[in-house]
């Protein structure tokens, strides 16, 4: 996430999203926090700059909320942003890196620029510096206090690095166009002796002394009105030199030869590269990328910041023009007309231009090197040789191959650079167009989908005036009918995106093309293995894939391993190229059997030691497994695929995805036994999603094959977990125990295990608390041995509870964070969530709501985020409990009745009990005795059909609030008598409520009565 305050306060998120800042005193903060990133602002400095003398009546608190309330702001604009704005003694800081924050970042820049010797290196770093600005600093805050005093320091840096500038300029000899650019901020500011120093040398050199001397006069006669005194004495030697035309004050220093064009438009996204490429020392650097990339221009910019470093000139030689293919002769031709070498000599062109340029220091930046690249590579090499004075730039698709190159890959655009150049771009051409909250998704989609590819950006920009953003966006599926309007003086290969990704084509070798059209098939990236099975046995793909990434139309990246991928248009092209080519139904047929092979490999992988690296494999691959599913399911094979993948979605959290895919497969058909198998997982997909199901699925019979016996068991387990706490409590564990049987005599140790995890559920939802703590236990023993970080994760959740029901809060949280962590490392969202709702009931049950409530909220965000109603509701209830605590009982009632009728869809009798026993105590603690008792007694309905004594119990205590004393001191000796019965006496932290009612109850009757009639409740 960027800050920035040169200009109005303003903030984006990381791929350049404009941030929504809500209510003035909240920007305000922020503000302030953004002068001081990375430093401790003081509480009472905030409060007193954000209220002044009118303080509120809690000034901490009021500080307290806002400061939330920007939290808030960040996290929803980006996840985790929150943790920006850290709460520090004696105050508040804004924790990010300075480069984050424009004002940082202009600062750094301009201190850089100091420390520099080159004039042309310390023009472009100002340039930088000074583009950051957007408009006067802090603009937005004028009239406050706290601002003004930072605006004017930062007034006063801007008109420095400006000044700084000018200087740097002059030495440039850019003194024509400065003399007019200063001369408006001289009017501005017409007492800066330094700016006045700056333009009165550019109107000299500029040969309008006249001009410099009145200029000299006026600022002498201002100075003396206004503050009575005269100019310094610089100034006034730079004015006797300019009466005496002193030859030191003559033009800036002889710049080099060149033919450099001036390119048009900001170079955005590359000021580090340019710096890079001009630093490094060899003497041939080949830039190299996809056509349109920006390759031209990054090596234009980089030439012009070392023209003074080449006496004898740099030299832009253009090789687009030479046909492909042509010899090394034509390309010396056009290097020695370009370098001035005229061709009179009988030695040889080639021995004639090096033996020229031998004693020579020189750049050539040899443009479009591609279609030529073996008679370029005879002359360059030719030229390091016998030329040491020589150093070559040059651009290529494919590298050059000579000895001693060095090549810079030039990568697309990263998207916030990509959304700046095309809101740069689509302004030139729309007066008016900005990034706005409402456009800003629609741009950094085409961004995106146009893989920041400088060039069809511009392209694309061409449009926005005529079809506005969204509708670019819903036409890019035809981007090379869309895209086909560029600059009347561009190449005819840069004038549209067909145009670009032809000019590649056509110099590929058949063989190239042929493997190149077959890998548009794959849906994201792919592995050297994935290559060579799809592109078939009749090809050498592993040399022709590398030939296909020298020529820069395949990338590579080496964050998950070796992978290989097409930017998206050159992917769209090349699928058109396969559809001519009457290939496709064979390449896809090659495609799904090696995926499908995959997702059978992994799936016993994802139960053990390999599963972290099982799962990252399958989440690279996720695209193609989507591709290779819809491809099965179109031929009717999809079967075992899915059911192979079913464990992979549940790991992710991609129940709708699962529940797409096992719907199509079986929609296709397939055998009996993969069918049935399908039916299960979906079955408990739905159900995991919230949705009621019919469960008598799992009445299929059950396949002879041993493997397809534990595919079908494995299916079981996971339906078995899924419909813990729905229906019947006593089908459910029969149903497990037939599946168990399975497990053990196939010595299945992780069916084992997984179905003592719901054996621990149930148990609990029985308050079994001996079969909890036994089945947990043996269940983290064999995940532990087994190595499946998914199973420990899940057993912690019975440590935890039963920890918890024995009020040992301190063991429960340790169990429920070793538990979160797990969950995060393996990317298990829907776990992190729950473990997140489990650490915010612990912190309730202690009394800390606030911490209740940020976990509690940080769990509904996720499960929301990953389409988990259940973790949902477990987080909202937990909102609820915490709202109840604090009188909010309108809050509070809405949760839970909101959840109630969900409840009620599913026949979750234990969820019922436990929400309708919230409310009865709300309606009673309003007041409303009847309702609370009708409530109460529903619950005690659902608890008692649930069979779990301790719900039970809880009903009971509901309905000792609402009963006359005497027989509310009976039922609350009951509800201790059933508790004392599964050795679950009430802890400390759920006790509140029992103890209010007891003590009034006591109030009411007497201790000695209220001791009687406990005693005879417990029976």
């Amino acid at each position: 996430m960027r800050f920035g305050v040169l200009g109005p306060l303003a903030v984006w998120t990381s791929d350049a999203r404009p941030v929504r800042i809500p209510e003035l005193k909240v920007r305000a903060l922020l503000a302030e926090l953004v002068l001081e990133a990375g430093r401790v602002v003081p509480a009472d400095r905030l409060v007193d700059h954000l209220w002044g003398e009118r303080l509120p009546a809690n000034p901490a608190g009021a500080l307290q909320t806002r400061v939330s309330q920007l939290r808030g702001a960040l996290d929803n604009a980006e996840p985790g942003s929150r943790a920006l704005v850290v709460s520090r003694p004696p105050g508040y800081l804004l924790d990010v890196p300075p480069d984050d924050v424009d004002v940082r970042r202009f600062e750094a820049l301009v201190a850089q620029a100091s420390a520099v010797g080159s004039a042309r290196d310390r023009v472009a770093l100002l340039g930088d510096a000074l583009a950051l600005w957007r408009g006067p600093a802090l603009a937005d805050f004028a009239d406050e206090e706290f601002a003004r005093v930072a605006a004017a320091r930062l007034a006063e840096l801007w008109l420095t690095a400006v000044e700084q500038r000018a200087e740097a300029r002059l030495e440039l000899g850019e003194q024509g166009v400065l003399a007019d650019e200063l001369g408006d901020l001289v009017e501005r500011h017409p007492l800066r002796e330094r700016l006045r120093a700056a333009h009165l040398r550019a109107l000299y050199r500029a040969g309008r002394q006249s001009e410099a001397l009145a200029g000299y006069r006026d600022f002498r006669a201002r100075l003396a009105d206004e503050l009575g005194v005269e100019p310094g004495p610089e100034l006034a030697a730079l004015h006797q030199a300019i009466l005496a035309q002193d030859p030191a004050l003559g033009g800036a220093r002889p710049v080099s030869a060149s033919n450099l064009p001036h390119v048009l438009g900001e170079l955005v996204g590359r000021a580090d590269a340019v710096g890079e490429v001009r630093a490094r020392p060899d003497r041939l650097v080949t830039l190299t990328g996809p056509g349109g990339v920006g390759k031209t221009r990054l090596a234009l910019a980089a030439a012009w910041r070392a023209v003074e470093d080449f006496p004898d000139g740099v030299w832009l030689v253009e090789l687009g023009g030479l046909a492909a293919g042509a010899d090394v002769e034509a390309v010396a031709e056009l290097v020695a007309a370009v370098v001035g070498v005229r061709d009179e000599t009988s030695s040889g062109l080639i021995a004639h231009l090096a033996d020229a340029l031998r004693g020579k220091r020189m750049m050539l930046v040899l443009d479009n090197c591609e279609h030529v690249t073996p008679a370029v590579a005879d002359l360059v090499g030719v030229l390091l040789r016998t030329a040491p004075g020589v150093r070559v730039l040059a651009t290529s698709q494919r590298p050059l191959g000579v000895a001693g190159e060095v090549l810079y890959p030039v990568p697309p655009l990263a998207e916030p650079s990509a959304v700046e150049l095309f809101v740069s771009r689509a302004a030139a051409r729309s007066p008016g167009f900005t990034l706005t909250h409402e456009n800003a998704d629609a741009i950094a989609a085409i961004c995106r989908r146009l893989d920041g590819v400088p060039l069809a950006l511009e392209l694309a920009a061409t449009r926005v005036r005529a079809l506005g953003v969204h509708e670019l966006l819903a036409r890019l599926d035809d981007r090379f009918r869309l895209l086909s309007a560029g600059h009347a003086d561009a190449p005819a290969r840069q004038r549209t995106l067909r145009a670009v990704i032809d000019w590649s084509w056509d110099l590929l070798t058949e063989p190239e093309r042929a493997v190149l059209r077959r890998l548009s098939v794959h849906a994201d990236g792919w592995t050297l293995d994935a290559a060579e099975a799809v592109c078939g046995d009749d090809l050498d793909v592993l040399g022709l894939l590398a030939r296909l990434v020298d020529r820069s139309l395949v990338a590579v990246s080496t964050v998950d391993g070796y992978r290989y991928r097409l930017l998206e248009s050159v992917a769209d092209y090349s699928a058109a190229k396969l559809d001519e080519s009457g290939e496709r139904a064979e390449v896809e047929r090659r495609h799904r059997e090696h995926y499908t092979s995959l997702a059978l490999r992994a799936d016993p992988r994802l139960r053990g030691p390999e599963q972290r690296e099982w799962l990252r494999r399958l989440d690279v691959e996720s695209a193609n497994l989507r591709a290779a599913v819809e491809s099965a399911v179109r031929e009717g094979t999809a079967l075992p695929l899915v059911n192979a993948l079913a464990w992979y979605w549940v790991l992710r959290g991609r129940l709708g995805e699962g529940c797409r895919a096992l719907t199509a497969a079986l929609a296709a058909g397939g055998s009996e036994d993969d069918a049935a198998t399908a039916r299960i997982w979906l079955t408990a997909f739905r159900l995991r999603m919230g949705e009621s199901q019919d469960l008598s699925v799992i009445e299929a019979p059950r396949p002879q094959d041993p493997d397809a016996s534990a595919a079908r068991a494995r299916a079981e387990v996971f339906l078995a977990i899924a419909g813990v706490g729905i229906g019947a409590v006593r089908t459910g564990e029969d149903q497990l125990e037939s599946t168990l049987a399975v497990f053990q005599g196939l010595g299945d140790q992780w069916g084992i295990a997984t179905s003592l995890i719901v054996r621990s559920r149930h148990a609990l939802l029985r308050s079994d608390l001996e079969t909890l703590t036994a089945a947990g236990t043996r269940a983290m023993d064999l995940f532990t041995a087994l190595g499946d970080r998914w199973g420990r994760l899940h057993a912690t959740y019975a440590l935890g509870w039963r920890a918890e029901i024995a009020g040992d809060y301190d063991q429960a949280a340790h169990v429920h964070r070793s538990g979160l962590r797990m969950a995060e490392d393996l990317g298990l969202w829907t776990d992190v969530s729950d473990k997140l709702g489990a650490l915010g009931r612990i912190a309730l049950l202690i009394g800390d709501l606030d911490r209740a409530d940020d976990l509690h909220e940080r769990a509904r965000k996720v499960a929301a985020e990953q389409g988990y109603p259940i973790g949902e509701e477990f987080a909202e209830l937990g909102l609820a409990l915490s709202a109840r605590r604090r009188g909010r009982f309108d809050e509070a009632e809405a949760i839970l009745r909101k959840w109630l009728a969900w409840d009620r869809s599913l026949g979750s009798d234990i969820a019922q009990s436990m929400i309708l026993a919230e409310l009865g105590f709300t309606a009673e603690q309003r007041g409303d005795a009847e309702a609370a008792r009708g409530l109460h007694m529903e619950g005690l309905a659902a608890a008692e059909r649930a069979a779990d004594p301790r719900a039970v119990a809880l009903a009971y205590e509901g309905l000792a609030g609402v009963a006359e004393p005497a027989e509310a001191a009976r039922l609350l000796g009951r509800a201790a008598a059933l508790r004392e019965s599964v050795g679950a006496p009430l802890p400390e932290g759920e006790r509140g409520d029992v103890t209010r009612i007891a003590d009034r109850v006591r109030e009411a009757i007497g201790a000695e009565a209220f001791d009687a009639e406990f005693a005879a409740g417990q029976g």
